[in-house]
């Protein structure tokens, strides 16, 4: 049985921008905000901390300040997938290097590998690394599904312990469930189905949500691990309109939108990212308030 990287929530945490490019001080508040609040892991550089339109430069001192600043109070996940495999093994080793306590890597995007291509790609990144590797599926933006009977044989790796799934597909998750068993935690990529995941053993969540609501998104999770699955479900149905709000245009523009609204980082994206439009930014602003949202 392999170890655990976290149980509860794990936020996917935005990367302050601006004109001049990463703003540390923002990114260090932001951090001790959320680790104050009591979130369970940070993972950085990731699809919401808009790991993909940062430089190389800039991704490695994102991930290297984080876990600096983070200094061993949560682990810390970072953001090493990429399209390019002989990239990612080179990031997923820096990262290593600097001391990230887990990786999280996403399928190859836009090449669209066979299966056989996505066991050879993950085995190769996983040799390479010295920490557990989480891998992501998430087809809506790969193009690529990593398929139940993918994950077991990946589970055979000693450095594949886990999966963030954001399939949106439940019965896929249930036969991931089935087939790897305790050999592949699995975490929900999809704040709108924390509950119905954990349902089926997941470990918690790998979150958008918990950028601006890190407490309450753990304690929905450690709620259902408690046994308090009432309060867990009730959570789960408190937030989905804001959840909704988080999703209306593609991540992480909405969310970068509400930690601006919230004072934490400028709404400043990155083409081809642009800013909310009116109406939805709107209906974000009123979701956030019937939260209880305080900004």
């Amino acid at each position: 049985m392999k170890n655990t990287i976290f149980t509860g929530a794990a936020t996917a945490i935005v990367t302050p921008l601006n004109q001049n490019g990463i703003d540390f001080d923002a990114f260090g508040k932001l951090i001790d905000w959320q680790i104050d609040q009591g979130i369970d892991a940070i993972v950085v550089a990731g699809t919401t901390g808009e790991g993909s339109t940062l430089t190389d430069a800039e991704h490695k001192a994102a991930i290297k300040y984080c876990v600096e600043r983070v200094n061993g109070r949560v682990p810390v996940i970072a953001g090493t997938g990429s399209n390019d495999i002989a990239y990612a093994i080179s990031l997923t080793e820096y990262a290593c290097e600097v001391g990230a306590d887990a990786m999280l890597v996403v399928s190859p995007y836009y090449n669209k590998a066979t299966q056989n291509g996505l066991i050879a790609s993950f085995t190769a990144i996983a040799d390479a690394s010295t920490k557990p590797c989480i891998l992501y599926n998430v087809p809506s933006r790969t193009g690529c599904n990593i398929t139940p009977k993918t994950c077991a044989v990946l589970a055979k790796h000693p450095n594949i312990v886990a999966i963030k799934e954001a399939s949106g597909n439940i019965s896929q998750v249930a036969e991931i469930a089935q087939l790897c068993g305790d050999e592949l935690d699995i975490y929900s990529g999809n704040d709108d189905q924390i509950v119905p995941l954990m349902s089926l053993g997941g470990k918690g969540v790998i979150s958008v949500l918990s950028n601006i609501l890190p407490r309450e998104t753990s304690q929905m999770c450690h709620k259902f691990l408690d046994g308090d699955i009432a309060t867990a479900r009730e959570m789960q149905l408190k937030y989905l309109p804001l959840i909704g709000s988080l999703f209306c245009e593609v991540n992480p523009i909405p969310v970068k939108a509400a930690m601006a609204a919230m004072g934490y980082c400028e709404n400043y994206l990155r083409l081809p990212l642009t800013p909310m439009e009116d109406a939805n930014y709107q209906r974000l602003i009123t979701d956030m308030q019937n939260a209880d949202i305080k900004f």
